[in-house]
């Protein structure tokens, strides 16, 4: 890590990261013309953004900042492959299998499957013995989040908690900071074991939202659990939510999943095969 990355993680620490993540939100909320379509031209140059591949590709024709970021696509700009799919476009940053409880987080750094599904003991003892994968989404990425496979919502947990900029600098430097930062964790059942979907919160992440309950963060500051009767089953592929400004999806298997075709920061697409799904297991009773 250089000096300046180091200097970077630490001055973030005494940062108001919510005040600064609600003021951004509020700012990508503009409506004014001729400043929503300033920003949104200089974030497309700064960070090369692909319109083309944009259900509208006219800058302008977006209400606010917002809707820009959170940009659906072209129903053909993301076929899907076989296997488990990526959920997002971004950087694979660290997969694997967990171990004794815990998951990578960058080279030397681990953290708990415990702490980041929320302190839950029980919860957590479903993936002791199974995978994640972590996907980091740039800002010029594509920010809807989608389903690796099909799965039926068991719960949702929103876990408070600060909102550190997640990029490789914090990632190697400030420790457990998956775990710590705001997420939203959405645990599904499936025929091929339960798997978690852990939508992390960063700063200038201004909210999360799901398909099913619309935007959930920010919320305030206490933890939420909420179990669904009715069931809400989603097709792998289809959209589950969005980040509007981005952040980082963890994804947790109870079965093993071998991701060993790719090394760790490799690029990849929504839709694109990850690997083999997890084994065949029946729905929990």
């Amino acid at each position: 890590m250089t000096l300046s990355q180091k200097i970077f993680s630490l001055i973030q620490y005494p940062l108001p990261h919510h005040a600064i993540s609600r003021l951004t939100g509020a700012f990508a909320r503009c409506e004014t013309p001729w400043l929503k379509n300033a920003l949104i031209k200089a974030f497309i140059k700064r960070f090369d953004v692909d319109m083309s591949q944009a259900l509208e590709p006219d800058p302008t024709a977006y209400r606010h900042f917002n809707a820009f970021f959170t940009r659906a696509l072209k129903a053909d700009a993301r076929p899907l492959e076989e296997g488990l799919l990526s959920p997002a476009d971004g950087a694979l940053s660290r997969h694997g299998n967990i171990e004794h409880g815990t998951l990578i987080q960058a080279k030397g750094h681990r953290y708990s499957v415990e702490a980041l599904l929320g302190g839950d003991a029980e919860l957590a003892a479903e993936f002791s013995s199974g995978s994640f994968a972590t996907v980091y989404l740039s800002p010029r990425d594509y920010h809807r989040v989608h389903m690796p496979l099909d799965g039926t919502l068991r719960e949702m947990i929103y876990v408070p908690g600060r909102i550190f900029s997640v990029n490789q600098a914090t990632a190697r430097h400030v420790p457990n900071l998956f775990a710590r930062n705001e997420r939203l964790v959405c645990i599904f059942d499936s025929p091929r074991g339960a798997f978690a979907m852990v939508l992390v919160g960063a700063m200038v992440v201004a909210a999360i939202e799901t398909v099913w309950a619309g935007q959930v963060t920010p919320l305030s500051g206490t933890p939420e659990r909420t179990r669904f009767d009715r069931p809400i089953t989603l097709a792998r592929g289809e959209e589950m939510g969005l980040f509007k400004l981005g952040s980082t999806v963890v994804m947790c298997f109870e079965n093993p999943v071998d991701f060993s075709a790719y090394p760790p920061e490799t690029l990849v697409r929504m839709g694109q095969r990850l690997g083999e799904p997890p084994s065949l297991t029946p729905y929990p009773a």
